[in-house]
């Protein structure tokens, strides 16, 4: 299974999950649980993943450390003011929600599946391990920036 880990862009596994989303809702809507208004939820819900999103990479921009998920062990600063006082991982709660609000749309049990799926598959095979290499890199730092700040919300 470590063969999986830091293999797969994040972004291109929110496009796999998309489209597995978009496919479920089409093709395998078993179990739909439409609510009054999912589409007015669905787009604040995309609309807040990309804002989210966006505000992470700035604040990663801005720090001037890099914002490649493949190479964790190239962070040059550990960023934990702004929107990271409040998520370690706003740009992957970002995506999460991108997706969230995809499966709103559909409103197909099997979509919101898939974005557990999602977080599960991205907390495993990428926070995690990137994690370990900003423990390895900031130390006592970024343990008690762990200890304080919760991994997705």
């Amino acid at each position: 299974m470590f063969q999986l880990e830091l293999r797969i862009p994040p972004l291109a596994l929110v496009a796999v999950f998309a489209v597995g989303i978009a496919l479920v809702t089409v093709y395998v809507p078993l179990v739909l649980v439409p609510f009054p208004g999912h589409q007015y939820a669905s787009a604040a819900l995309v609309l807040a993943g990309l804002l989210l999103a966006l505000v992470g990479v700035l604040q990663f921009r801005r720090a001037r450390t890099t914002v490649n998920p493949m190479s964790p062990a190239k962070t040059s600063a550990l960023v934990s003011s702004g929107i990271y006082r409040w998520s370690r991982n706003p740009m992957y709660l970002g995506m999460a929600l991108l997706l969230l609000g995809g499966a709103a749309w559909g409103s197909a049990l099997a979509g919101y599946l898939l974005v557990l799926a999602f977080c599960w598959f991205l907390t495993r095979f990428q926070i995690i391990p990137e994690e370990r290499a900003l423990l390895a890199a900031f130390g006592q730092e970024f343990a008690q920036y762990r200890a304080r700040v919760r991994r997705w919300i």
